[in-house]
Parts: C-alpha cells; structure tokens; sequence
C-alpha cells in the first residue's frame, strides 16, 4: 500500500463515494497542551467558529467523523480524544471518562466561541456525559452515540478485542491491512487502507504501531503468564457515567445501533434513569458514524439548527 500524502488526501473520495456534492469545506490540525499531560489535537472543519464537537470512540480517532461532518454542512471540531490519533497517551494509561473529560472540556473552550452541541460515541459519548457535567456552560446539547452507562465500552465483541491485542508494531502498514481483512474488520480493501493509515503511524524505527494506547493495554493484558498475579483491573471506564447525565442540564438524546452495543433493554434502563431524554433507534451496528454517515449527518445537522 503506498502511504498518502497527508491525513486529508481521502476526503474527496470519501465525499463522492457517500454522494456529499459541493465543495469541501477547510479542514486544519489544531494541537494544544493539556495540563502537563501532553498533546490534545483535533481537526478544525470551515471557517466559522464549531458549532458541533465530536468525540469519538475507543480505538478510533477524530477521522471517523470525516463523512459525517462533510454530510451535515456545519463548522465542526472533531476532536482525538487522549491516548488516541495525534493526542499524546497518558502516563497513567487511565481513560476513565470523568478522568480525560477536564482535558476535554479545555480543549473545547480553546476552540469554540459558544455552547455546543457536543457529539459522542461510545467513550466518547461517556466523555460527552462527562464534559457536560462539568462545564455545562459549553454544552447546548448533549448526542450520545449507542452507549449508556450501564455498558462497558472496552468489553465490545472479542473479535475486536481479538483484533487490537495482537502485536504492538508491525513491519509495514500493509501488514495491519491485511490483518484487518483478515479479521473480517475495514469493509473493502480500500477502506482498510484509508482505516489503517488515518490510524497508525511510523515509529523513527520504521516500524509501524497503532495510534491509539489501547493496543498496548490490550496486548500487556494478554501477556501475563498463567499462575501469575494479576493487578486489580481499572474501574469501568463509564464509572459515575449515571451520576453525570443527572448532573447535566442540556437536552440529552441517544441514538442507539439496532445492531449495535446497546440493547431495547438498555435503552429502557436509559430511558428510566433521563427521563427528559430523546431515544431513537438507527439501522446500523455500533459505529454508525461509519455505517450511515449521510443520515447520521443530516440528523445532527437538524439537532443542532433545532
């Protein structure tokens, strides 16, 4: 596979290939510091202050919402949550929501002019939760992405898990391809490529890793010897999640994967605990930012002009 020029060079495939007609808007990097904890960056999209961010998941990046900022038409702020994309990982290795949410919320603040509505799927809706209990000053709305509190987002199917615990570096970016294809991940070919290359980077070895820290945390969970002692694991990452959609104050609703994480159940228990919060049901599995973008940005875009 021949590496791309730069990060940006899928967008008018990705475009023409889910019908987004017109001219694609500019999109730059923004990097900021974090409080001592490194790097946090994200892709800044038009050239009106954001009026949407969004968070992304465990595992993925800011460039997951490529096709689905392009479809909604709107300024928008993506940003890599940290320990993912072009975010720096955390010495603690701790992505607790409430934990990076302060993170977060400051890198909101950096770069929007005004409440937004504030987008997450997976992690990154546990996050969004997180952030709009914090700073309610800077959430108008609140779009949790087929998530709730009372799931897990690291304990999604083991083939995924599977996936992200094999090695930790590889000799070419080839070599992840053909990993994901084989593992039944990344659609066509082509969309590997495009997945693979928007999510790892060459290492000044030459090797190529993941992005994201959490195929090093997977792969060191696999590695402890049988008999050995094992560490307590960490509390869930949705830990004080219910405790945070209590607290906030913006209109909440939840877009749930008939498909994916979260079951009617779920969405029941959801519907209990936020009663004043909107449930709808979407055709697709869990990553419906990457199922259905055109639709997913359509519906945002009518949330946001609500």
């Amino acid at each position: 596979m021949t590496d791309a020029p730069d990060e940006f060079s899928f967008l008018a495939e990705q475009a023409r290939d889910a019908g987004v007609e017109g001219s694609l808007p500019r999109v730059r990097r923004l990097t900021t510091e974090a409080a001592g904890r490194g790097a946090i960056s994200a892709l800044a999209w038009g050239d009106a202050p954001p009026a949407i961010t969004l968070l992304h998941g465990a595992g993925l990046n800011a460039h997951t919402w490529d096709v689905t900022v392009l479809a909604s038409g709107m300024p928008a702020l993506a940003i890599d949550l940290p320990g993912h994309g072009d975010s720096a990982w955390r010495a603690d290795a701790d992505y607790r929501a409430r934990v990076i949410a302060p993170d977060v919320a400051a890198a909101i603040e950096t770069w929007t002019e005004g409440p937004q509505l504030l987008v997450g799927h997976s992690l990154g809706g546990l996050t969004a939760a997180a952030v709009a209990a914090l700073r309610p000053d800077l959430v108008s709305r609140l779009v949790i992405i087929d998530i709730t509190p009372g799931i897990d987002p690291a304990a999604g199917p083991s083939q995924i898990r599977r996936f992200f615990a094999g090695p930790t570096d590889f000799a070419s970016r080839d070599d992840l391809v053909e990993r994901a294809l084989a593992f039944g991940l990344g659609g066509s070919r082509r969309a590997a490529e495009r997945g693979v290359f928007l999510n790892s980077r060459v290492r000044p070895d030459g090797r190529v890793e993941w992005k994201h820290h959490f195929a090093h945390l997977a792969a060191a969970a696999l590695a402890v010897p049988s008999g050995a002692a094992v560490q307590a694991p960490a509390p869930a990452l949705s830990e004080g999640g219910w405790d945070d959609l209590a607290a906030t104050t913006a209109p909440v609703t939840l877009l749930r994967g008939e498909r994916g994480y979260v079951t009617p159940e779920d969405a029941r228990e959801f519907a209990r605990r936020v009663p004043t919060a909107s449930i709808e049901t979407l055709p697709a599995g869990h990553n419906v930012q990457e199922e259905m973008p055109g639709a997913l940005g359509a519906r945002i875009r009518t949330l946001a002009t609500a």
